[in-house]
């Protein structure tokens, strides 16, 4: 057998492995949420109807919704529909979950990669300065905004960046009212597929302080694991014999360093990436994005835990979902991975 037949097989099995392994993970995710929904007393139904309606009225709405049913069944019937990808209706407005997250995804998703590019425009170049001239000012300076960046929460940044910037970037008033063709749901997309250029100016006003907000959670761990792969980079013998050989600094930070270090920033991409999902949820309810998150706090607030449970656990596989791409991603492009 050739050595690339025994590579393809290798790479087979650790991909069937990585995802053997997430099933475990993704059920005891699953059970978290369930038990998150049900730890606090009451449900929807008590929680809104529990002044207006008799206990014979009540318990009859309760049986109807299957909250007297036991735990167990609850519980199995929570599995299918998330095998289903049928989560139910809500109480408070009678929605089906599954329309709330196709209809209002595309605007997190929107948000997410608007947060995830100012992160990795600022995040690498700032970790590559830092990391090349280390110790030195733009070394001190790139540290301490790194720290602050991530020390720093969502509701205190939004309202800092709002305070600065709101009346130049269109975020003193909430979004307008757009009328563009829904196509895919991503608002931005559809808005230039439509070739209504001014709806998509008029997003992208209203995108770039959320952005801003969502990737300061991030980018400081962009600095500080490019900075410190870099000079490990940078110490290597493969790096002192392209010195050697009279090439160019620049060219080995680019050519040789860079490469190396952006391959750990890869691998945690995953946590990043739920990291951004879990300050999204701030982030749209503060700025008045219409993502899944804001409408997450809404039905929070409302004690409609069906549709809670449904949101969380959609944001709950896609982090698993990611988090396994890119472990295949980094089995491909770092040797050191063993497969």
């Amino acid at each position: 057998m050739s050595n690339t037949s025994k590579q393809s097989g290798s790479l087979r099995r650790y991909v069937l492995t990585r995802i053997a392994l997430a099933v475990p993970m993704v059920l005891i995710l699953l059970i978290l949420v369930f038990v998150m929904m049900r730890v606090a007393p009451g449900d929807p139904i008590s929680a809104s109807q529990g002044g207006k309606l008799n206990a014979t009225e009540l318990a009859a709405r309760r049986h109807a919704a299957g909250f007297d049913a036991p735990l167990y069944q609850q519980f199995w019937d929570y599995l299918k529909s998330v095998v289903t990808l049928n989560f139910g209706t809500t109480f408070s407005d009678r929605r089906s979950v599954r329309d709330i997250i196709i209809e209002n995804g595309g605007a997190t998703l929107t948000l997410t990669a608007g947060a995830l590019v100012f992160a990795t425009v600022i995040g690498i170049p700032v970790g590559l300065l830092a990391g090349r001239y280390r110790d030195r000012p733009v070394d001190v300076i790139a540290r301490l905004a790194s720290t602050i960046s991530y020390a720093a929460p969502v509701f205190v940044t939004a309202p800092l960046l709002t305070l600065a910037f709101g009346s130049t970037s269109g975020q003193a008033s909430p979004l307008t009212q757009l009328n563009v063709p829904t196509q895919t749901h991503i608002l931005i997309l559809d808005a230039a597929l439509d070739g209504d250029w001014g709806a998509v100016n008029d997003i992208l006003q209203h995108l770039l302080l959320p952005s801003i907000a969502l990737g300061l959670l991030i980018v400081g761990v962009f600095i500080r694991m490019i900075r410190i792969n870099l000079i490990q980079s940078l110490q290597g013998d493969y790096i002192e014999a392209a010195r050697a050989r009279g090439v160019k600094e620049r060219h080995v930070v680019a050519r040789h360093g860079f490469r190396n270090a952006l391959v750990p920033v890869i691998t945690v991409l995953g946590l990043q990436v739920a990291m951004l999902l879990g300050g999204a949820v701030l982030t749209e309810k503060y700025f008045n994005w219409p993502g899944i998150g804001r409408q997450l706090i809404d039905y929070i607030n409302q004690r409609d835990y069906v549709a809670v449970q449904g949101i969380v656990t959609v944001f709950a596989l896609v982090v698993v979902v990611i988090s396994l791409l890119i472990d295949f991603v980094n089995a491909l492009i770092d040797p050191r991975v063993r497969y």
